[in-house]
């Protein structure tokens, strides 16, 4: 009989314990598959969100990957158009450069005495002598008048001129090389600077020829007229240019009303030298 009670008393502690254990599970088993469930949502928000950061992270790394290669392309296309322009200003430049040359050269003259001219005595016109004028000779006594190459010096101061006797005459002027003449520019004074107040004894109505020393055959560059109403230094355009010179001639046809001198201060020569195998 005592048996069998302490046989109850084990299956009653055991059912007990069962209720207790099925409570307790019954009780944990929600709580365990909500947590579950909560950390599978978090999980998923977690890495939907990730997803979505990386999604755009590549989004805006591909937008400036093709902004960084349109700044690439446009560099690219700058360096070419500054090539360009590096290439245009340096032909802008020789272009400026040979124009200056050359106007250099056309405006070169070679009727310098410096460079080498020299004025033909034996062809040139005689220089002003007032010696039958005794009023000239008293005012003159210390005055000696300047030679014809006067006007192949670069001083223009006034006074500085070479008078031809009368009011026609000419000069010739042996140039240093054989030149294809394209300009000749004659220079006399201002009036307002004028020792006499006046610039009648300037040259008037000119020629220029062309010539060479083994010949005397003259060839007519230019006629023209110097206007004392304008600039001091005039320049006038010759013909025949396909032809070289080693001596150019003056002939002052004129002046402009003074009658015992006409005064020249400089006479420029200016055109190409003749290249050697023109020299013959």
């Amino acid at each position: 009989m005592a048996v069998h009670k302490k046989r109850c008393l084990k299956f009653i502690v055991f059912l007990l314990l069962m209720v207790l254990a099925g409570v307790y599970c019954g009780t944990s088993l929600p709580v365990w598959t909500m947590r579950a469930k909560a950390q599978r949502e978090d999980l998923s928000w977690a890495s939907a969100a990730e997803t979505k950061m990386l999604r755009n992270l590549q989004t805006t790394w591909t937008e400036q990957t093709q902004k960084l290669q349109l700044v690439l392309e446009e560099l690219a296309q700058l360096r070419v158009e500054i090539s360009s322009w590096k290439k245009e200003g340096q032909e802008v430049n020789q272009a400026a450069l040979k124009l200056a040359l050359e106007t250099y050269l056309e405006r070169y003259d070679w009727a310098l005495k410096s460079s080498g001219a020299v004025v033909d005595m034996q062809r040139t016109s005689k220089t002003y002598d007032c010696k039958d004028n005794w009023v000239c000779k008293v005012v003159w006594f210390f005055h000696t008048f300047n030679p014809p190459d006067t006007i192949l010096k670069p001083d223009v101061s006034p006074g500085n001129c070479w008078p031809l006797q009368g009011e026609q005459g000419q000069v010739v002027i042996r140039l240093p090389a054989r030149v294809h003449l394209t300009a000749v520019s004659v220079q006399h004074i201002y009036k307002e600077v004028s020792p006499s107040g006046t610039v009648t004894s300037a040259p008037r109505d000119m020629a220029v020829f062309g010539l060479n020393a083994d010949r005397e055959e003259e060839t007519l560059l230019g006629m023209f007229e110097y206007n004392v109403a304008k600039e001091a230094l005039q320049t006038f355009p010759l013909k025949n240019t396909h032809r070289a010179f080693s001596h150019i001639k003056l002939v002052v046809k004129s002046n402009w009303g003074y009658p015992d001198y006409t005064c020249i201060y400089r006479v420029q020569a200016h055109g190409k030298m003749a290249e050697p195998e023109n020299l013959n």
